[in-house]
């Protein structure tokens, strides 16, 4: 991310002053918000921690804190990492407000979600928001090329790639680097301990289809099977909407994308027709913000 760690950017001049400030990197999956953390960290000399929202709690954080304490009184920085901040409830974050007010610890968080509705105001105005984009095809190229040849494993193999397999890994991807390199991975694993072999097209859609990457979530495809799920709503055809519904879920939309459609379309295509479909599809909206789907 050259905007931000390039000659004369933010980041690379808060390294250069030993000026590192808390902040939170808020971009898609695979937008190199971790990547970004772990570089900063290794060049700040700072000892890091990492924790991830889903699995630790009040309990992992106080101990990075107690560690943070020591360090500083070592005269070293701490950088605390926390992957999906956005899934730490209130009282998780409250435990992070005096650490990061005195410097204790530099908070990085990551998120995909806006930091403005899920990160409590008192930590928030205490961070710097980074906003990552997904990455372009340009450096999609780029970073498969880096890839092939200096990966620990890939740059094991001899993998030949033609153009129109390279131009459907990165198509696909989206933008997120990691789908790209877990197609190629899964691909590649298609042939075993072969040393060198050339990936086909139908290597790399099978790939992308075991793990529903074919649905690109910033891609044409997106949108057209959002219009198609809606048309089959205001079409009264329940067959099809269950199976453009399950076409997204299984390709990793987020539920709120299509919660907000259905809110959109009782409003404007149901409207008086039926005033409870509004009432239904709200109700629906804020039943899975506020859970999310069921665990499988």
């Amino acid at each position: 991310h050259e905007e931000l760690l390039g000659s004369g950017r933010i980041l690379q001049k808060a390294l250069e002053t030993e000026s590192l400030f808390s902040m939170i990197f808020w971009g898609p999956p695979g937008s190199g918000k971790t990547t970004l953390a772990k570089l900063l960290a290794r060049h700040s000399r700072a000892a890091f921690h990492e924790l991830s929202a889903v699995a630790a709690g009040v309990r992992e954080v106080r101990a990075v804190l107690k560690a943070g304490r020591s360090n500083r009184e070592l005269g070293r920085k701490t950088i605390l990492f926390i992957d999906e901040i956005h899934r730490f409830n209130k009282a998780q974050q409250d435990a992070l407000l005096h650490a990061v007010e005195d410097g204790t610890i530099i908070l990085i968080g990551a998120t995909t979600e806006n930091p403005s509705f899920e990160v409590i105001g008192p930590l928030l105005s205490r961070c710097r928001v980074m906003r990552l984009p997904p990455y372009t095809n340009e450096q999609l190229v780029a970073m498969l090329e880096r890839g092939l040849t200096e990966d620990i494993l890939l740059s094991q193999r001899n993998i030949a790639l033609a153009d129109d397999v390279r131009r459907l890994l990165i198509e696909s991807a989206g933008g997120d680097a990691r789908k790209m390199f877990n197609a190629l991975e899964i691909a590649a694993s298609r042939y075993g301990k072969q040393r060198s072999f050339t990936l086909t097209k139908d290597n790399v859609r099978e790939a992308l289809q075991q793990r529903g990457l074919l649905y690109d979530r910033a891609g044409d495809y997106h949108y057209d099977t959002i219009s198609a799920f809606i048309k089959s709503v205001r079409g009264s055809d329940p067959d099809a909407a269950v199976y453009w519904l399950a076409v997204m879920l299984e390709g990793g939309e987020k539920p709120e994308f299509i919660g907000r459609r259905l809110v959109i379309l009782a409003s404007e295509d149901i409207g008086n027709a039926d005033p409870q479909a509004l009432v239904v599809a709200a109700s629906a909206f804020q039943a899975v913000h506020m859970v999310g789907l069921p665990e499988s």
